[in-house]
């Protein structure tokens, strides 16, 4: 399973990015799907999840109001769109796909990862 994340960039504090994951494989769809970020010099951090209908998601205290996670299993595709953004939010992020099931927090319960794609929100 290969995972291609993408949509990062600089943009400036308030304004909003849309990150997309595409699944190589048909049988994402069948699997809860996550974001990951991980800002400079600290760890992966869980960002938001959905289960593998859409109709389940979570989000990190951090982003709650402010970022979106969706998901298109016609397209093999999750998005993450963040809006209001602040300099805080400046990581790599990094999309998964769960083991099963799984869409929460732990990264161990994630199977495949994508590379990652570089956000930075300038102040």
């Amino acid at each position: 399973v290969q995972l291609q994340a993408s949509g990062g960039g600089l943009v400036q504090s308030g304004g909003s990015l849309r990150l997309s994951c595409m699944c190589s494989r048909r049988t994402c769809s069948n699997n809860g799907m996550g974001w990951f970020r991980q800002p400079p010099g600290k760890e992966r951090e869980f960002v938001a999840g959905i289960s593998w209908r859409g109709g389940d998601k979570r989000y990190a205290d951090s982003v709650k109001g402010r970022f979106t996670i969706s998901r298109d299993n016609t397209k093999g595709t999750a998005y993450l769109q963040m809006d209001s953004l602040k300099p805080d939010d400046t990581a790599v992020y990094y999309c998964a796909v769960g083991r099963g099931a799984s869409y929460g927090g732990d990264p161990g319960s994630y199977a495949y990862w994508g590379k990652g794609t570089q956000v930075t929100v300038s102040s």
